[in-house]
């Protein structure tokens, strides 16, 4: 018999962290022909479930519901229609349900779990069987958990236009030690790129460097990285790749570090917002394409799933793992930056 309620967090209004409630006897939705019911086992989070219950988020929320877009688990029962997935399979959750392939337009836009649709926070969970992908088989499911959001992110940045995809000898440019900029360095790695990492300490260089950076610059000693970037690649022309987590605040050092051609995949706002910022025609000035991206599609989630497969890659957890009961901590925790690399939830 599949179970009839679950333990969940809901968003309830834009006061904090405090909106957070829980309830430890939420109601499961009946499958319908084409649902999936999947034991979550894991979940983790990202900077955009601590801003949504702040009321900061600039995408569309629906009060009451459950947070979070990432997570990991297994098949618990299937609709009579479902094809894709049986009970038993090890499946992780697409961020924007209806994105499957191709660009975001209208009405997949709309379809962000823990924003509009109900997430991941919770003990089970129904999904439409389009928004599930298989695991991949190399990884557990901490792991696993990770890889909806800030996995995906860096694989589009760096594959999402393909006449740009990045390939051997390429330069890549991130920035920090969040979740996509450490993502984005094991995917250019693996592609046999080089790259080039901006920190604010010592520590978080050693860290950076262990996992496969070639170069780090620290941001406070130099706050004209973006020269000191460039002039680190064959001929001071430039990086091939930004992976722009900052917004704003960071924008102007990206565009002195880019190559005639390269690319800013603007992907975050995490350094605030600022009027002092470069304007659209610094990307005429510095010959360069700017796109702002939105996750990925299943179709790339897919093609990366395979990707970490084949070359073993292992996404980078903090050794701190929280319960789902203690989820206001968690947050808390995150806001603190007291983490490194995914922040993950272990609900089964």
């Amino acid at each position: 018999m599949a179970p009839s309620t679950t333990k969940q967090w809901t968003v309830e209004g834009k006061d904090g962290f405090d909106s957070l409630k829980f309830n430890e006897n939420a109601s499961i939705p009946q499958l319908g022909d084409r649902d999936v019911l999947v034991k979550i086992h894991a979940a983790s989070l990202n900077y955009r479930d601590l801003i949504i219950p702040k009321g900061k988020y600039p995408f569309g929320v629906t009060n009451g519901v459950v947070p979070g877009s990432d997570g990991a688990g297994i098949v618990e029962a299937v609709g009579s229609r479902v094809t894709r997935f049986k009970a038993g399979d090890k499946v992780a959750t697409l961020f924007s349900q209806g994105h499957l392939a191709g660009s975001l337009d209208g009405q997949s836009i709309q379809t962000g779990l823990g924003g509009v649709l109900d997430g991941t926070l919770r003990e089970y969970g129904v999904f439409d069987e389009q928004g599930l992908v298989t695991m991949p088989s190399n990884l557990n499911m901490l792991e696993a958990s990770t890889l909806s959001c800030a996995a995906l992110t860096a694989w589009n940045a760096l594959y999402g236009l393909e006449t740009r995809a990045v390939k051997p000898g390429d330069y890549v440019l991130t920035q920090g030690t969040g979740g996509v900029s450490m993502f984005a360095i094991q995917f250019a790695k693996a592609a046999g790129a080089k790259v080039i990492a901006t920190t604010s300490s010592q520590a978080k260089a050693d860290i950076l460097k262990k996992h496969g950076a070639d170069h780090v610059i620290n941001y406070k000693e130099n706050p004209n990285w973006g020269e000191q970037a460039a002039s680190l690649t064959p001929g001071e022309a430039g990086v091939h790749h930004v992976v722009e987590v900052g917004g704003p605040t960071t924008m102007a050092q990206s565009l002195k570090a880019v190559k005639i051609d390269g690319v800013i995949s603007i992907i975050g706002f995490i350094g605030g917002m600022s009027k002092d910022q470069p304007t659209f025609l610094d990307c005429l000035n510095n010959l360069c394409t700017v796109r702002g991206l939105l996750v990925g599609s299943r179709l790339q989630f897919e093609d990366m799933n395979r990707a970490i497969e084949a070359n073993d890659i292992h996404p980078i957890v903090d050794e701190k793992v929280f319960e789902l009961k203690d989820l206001k901590e968690a947050y808390q925790y995150m806001w603190d930056q007291k983490h490194f690399g995914k922040l993950t939830i272990k609900i089964a």
